[in-house]
């Protein structure tokens, strides 16, 4: 039987893949394992909307890669992905060397998410004092509990947020759908499935919540419209992309009844690192009354950080 957590071997031409959210019909999660039991599969985001492909990872390599040219991205996932990065570098090598060289290389491929770091801890915490013979195995059952506690923490997340969609669509008296407004992509693509700001709006849409999403499009790598749009429309949402500076004018209009995003790093004190623009739109909701929500699973969470502007590092990318 497959680990807790990898997908269902054995339907026919291929799998059947243990997740929530649909692709075109088919279950997914972002992440899960070949029928190999090694080889961790990925879904390709650099190639969405416009194409839907699996990569393949066989090695610590790739799962760099991976990260780095994001393939795969969104807190949640970086921390799954890590862990299985890990897993990987134990099937070649199942050193403490191995295992302090594959913690380096995968702390390094990605700055701000904090999910990284966490779920770097937890591996290396959980095979640190295992004889060698056992990491391998080891490895992978904890990569895959990572995987199902964010499956956990992101439902929960939804369930909570469902209850502030429903109060909120219950003071519209029935005259309008609701109107939610998100930024860059925090749903079910960002994590291992269900996703964090996203979470809340399937739930509501699931359970019969006339609901809309306004999708900024989220300029510099349009998250928004390529991914949170894409997945949106994979589920039957309505949603409208709209232009990053568009937000304010819709708020000031009355046509945003609240926002949702995730997070990349909330700090001890609850200072919160988002995608570059979030903080606009935090300004304009304030400014026009619309209550701001931000969906924090817990390994969002930096203990060790209290000043988000001082302590947290921005990603910069060549332009290229």
């Amino acid at each position: 039987a497959a680990p807790a957590g990898c997908p269902d071997v054995g339907a026919p031409g291929g799998l059947r893949y243990n997740g929530l959210m649909r692709v075109n019909g088919k279950p997914y999660r972002t992440i899960w394992l070949a029928d190999d039991g090694r080889t961790v599969r990925i879904i390709d985001q650099t190639l969405l909307p416009h194409r839907f492909e699996i990569v393949d990872l066989r090695d610590l390599a790739a799962a760099v890669t991976a990260i780095k040219t994001m393939q795969v991205r969104g807190a949640p996932l970086i921390g799954a992905a890590a862990a299985y990065g890990i897993c990987l570098a134990m099937t070649d090598d199942a050193s403490d060397q191995s295992l302090d060289r594959a913690y380096d290389a995968l702390l390094a491929s990605r700055p701000t998410a904090v999910n990284l770091r966490w779920a770097l801890d937890v591996m290396r915490s959980h095979l640190r004092n295992r004889r060698r013979e056992e990491r391998v195995e080891a490895a992978y059952r904890r990569a895959a509990e990572i995987c199902d506690e964010d499956v956990a923490i992101n439902s929960a997340i939804g369930d909570n947020g469902l209850e502030i969609l429903r109060s909120a669509a219950a003071k519209k008296s029935g005259k309008d759908r609701l109107n939610v407004l998100t930024h860059c992509n925090a749903g079910w693509l960002a994590a291992v499935d269900w996703g964090t700001a996203l979470a809340p709006i399937y739930k509501a849409h699931d359970s019969g919540i006339p609901i809309h999403v306004w999708v900024d499009e989220t300029r510099p790598r349009n998250q928004g419209m390529s991914l949170t749009a894409w997945e949106l429309g994979q589920h039957g949402v309505a949603h409208t992309v709209i232009a990053d500076n568009a937000g304010g004018h819709l708020m000031q209009h009355g046509m945003v009844d609240l926002v949702i995003v995730g997070t990349d790093r909330t700090t001890a004190r609850g200072d919160v690192c988002n995608k570059i623009g979030t903080y606009l739109k935090a300004l304009a909701a304030k400014d026009n009354g619309v209550p701001f929500y931000v969906a924090v699973p817990s390994p969002s969470i930096d203990w060790l950080v209290d000043d988000g502007v001082a302590g947290i590092p921005i990603e910069q990318r060549d332009a290229s």
